[in-house]
């Protein structure tokens, strides 16, 4: 036979273990909800979840280089690769005046004539002999010595018996560069100037000078 007063206590600590077991259900049931539709709801939910940020474009500073796809600074927007071109001047010449351009006419010597003492050098004249035709002793010397001072090379001085001469004479080989040198003789001595005839035509090459008692010399005295 059961004992009441035990049967009456156990009833109350059934009803509020099915209480409790009610009060978990309702709280799983209020979780599961939450769970579903509490995190678009819940404020703390909103403060805990972190707010998206838009990614700001990386600081070209910040590292040295420029972004990739866009110019540096320190180069223009249409030539980032390609070197930029250069452009050149030639260089022109300095302008010359018509008077550079134009060759200078050059003087001319003056035209040589017959007998210029100017013509021919010491060192291209040919040389001289001279002989004596006279009754003067020792004329051949003298016109030798106002020869060589005239700057031509006397070789030989001499006689010349084989007849009279006429007068002082210079004589050339014909047909020879003798001849120019010859005029040029015997305008300084003040003598004729005649090609060789027969009875010199083979001696030595060379002017020849026949001196008579009309020689004037280079002092135009006759017989000085």
């Amino acid at each position: 036979m059961s004992n009441p007063e035990s049967s009456g206590s156990a009833q109350p600590a059934r009803a509020a273990g099915f209480a409790l077991l009610g009060l978990a259900g309702v709280a799983l049931v209020l979780g599961v909800v939450t769970l579903f539709t509490g995190s678009d709801d819940d404020p703390q939910a909103q403060q805990q979840q972190p707010t998206p940020t838009a990614s700001a474009p990386a600081d070209p500073g910040a590292s040295g280089e420029p972004p990739a796809g866009e110019p540096s600074a320190s180069e223009p927007a249409t030539e980032s690769s390609a070197p930029p071109a250069t452009t050149t001047t030639a260089e022109q010449p300095p302008a010359t005046t018509t008077e550079q351009q134009q060759p200078q006419p050059q003087p001319q010597p003056p035209a040589q004539q017959p007998g210029d003492q100017s013509q021919g050098t010491p060192a291209t004249r040919p040389s001289v002999r001279v002989y004596n035709n006279s009754n003067i002793s020792g004329l051949a010397a003298r016109a030798s010595d106002d020869i060589g001072k005239s700057g031509w090379a006397v070789q030989a001085t001499g006689n010349y018996p084989d007849g009279i001469i006429e007068t002082t004479t210079v004589y050339y080989r014909a047909g020879t560069a003798e001849e120019d040198s010859a005029k040029q003789l015997a305008q300084s001595i003040r003598a004729r100037v005649m090609p060789r005839f027969d009875g010199i035509k083979d001696a030595h090459d060379g002017v020849i000078v026949i001196v008579t008692n009309d020689y004037q010399g280079p002092s135009g005295k006759v017989g000085s």
